[in-house]
């Protein structure tokens, strides 16, 4: 098992909220969702949650006992809500939560689980990469931002109608018919997208956080395949590096985005 991991900070007076370990056998990568004002909600903050429920992860995965992923999230979830639930207000849909991303080797298969938009991308022995990620969050604040249409930005308006569409976005978190991710319900682990393949057909498999997809779905700076490239050259570093070039050089354009935080797992030479 050969595990290669970089993490870089979005901003420098901002902890990073990301979390990305490795066990034998096992790779996680967390993407936390920082929502401003909740520091009333949660004292310990994104960074915190992030970072227990990816070592809660790891412990429960070290066990190598071939419980499926699902249950092994819905566990964790469950621990860590049990750890702040008395001291925060967990339930409120902007307290501390957190995109998965899980892959185990396990009797010769990797098994993989993914929830809200995080990337897994198989580099698959004889064919291109195949890119897994779940939609369903990046669909859900497509459609309750669509009202904003046609309003200018920096009017009153823009703004009491905006105000309205992060309401109806953090109303379908976690509920039927809108998106899923880890915070307080163990429920939702079951909602999550999850798959297997033989590794016999896979040369290996790399992770991303949103902020690291950027360097594709953003700038376009690359397509997936040309991603495997840069990993087999640079490595997770190289690939943040170049995230991070991408955001320098749009800065102050139409297709600036503010740095987010950056997280890549590579896992190569797969057990056989």
């Amino acid at each position: 098992m050969h595990v290669s991991l970089a993490t870089s900070a979005g901003r420098a007076d901002r902890p990073n909220e990301d979390f990305v370990g490795a066990v034998p056998d096992a790779v996680v990568l967390l993407d936390g969702a920082g929502i401003p004002g909740a520091e009333s909600l949660c004292f310990h903050g994104v960074a915190w949650y992030t970072h227990r429920l990816g070592g809660a992860l790891l412990g429960h995965l070290s066990r190598g006992d071939g419980r499926d992923l699902a249950t092994i999230l819905a566990t964790a979830i469950g621990e860590i809500a049990a750890e702040h639930g008395d001291t925060c207000d967990i339930a409120d849909p902007s307290s501390p939560q957190a995109t998965v991303a899980m892959v185990r080797a396990h009797h010769y298969r990797l098994d993989w689980l993914l929830l809200a938009d995080s990337f897994l991308v198989l580099d698959q022995a004889d064919a291109g990469p195949l890119v897994i990620t779940d939609e369903r969050e990046t669909t859900a604040r497509r459609e309750c931002s669509a009202p904003l249409a046609g309003i200018a930005q920096g009017t009153p308006e823009y703004d009491r109608v905006r105000a309205s569409c992060v309401t109806a976005l953090r109303a379908r978190r976690n509920q039927p018919g809108g998106y899923w991710i880890a915070k307080d319900d163990p429920r939702a682990a079951r909602e999550a997208v999850n798959g297997s393949r033989s590794l016999a057909d896979l040369n290996g498999v790399a992770l991303f956080s949103n902020g690291a997809s950027r360097i594709v779905n953003q700038y376009g700076r690359t397509d997936w395949s040309g991603v495997l490239d840069l990993l087999r050259a640079s490595g997770p570093a190289g690939v943040i590096a170049r995230v991070r070039q991408a955001e320098a050089e749009a800065a102050g354009g139409a297709d600036a985005h503010s740095p987010d935080d950056a997280t890549v797992a590579n896992w190569t030479h797969l057990p056989s």
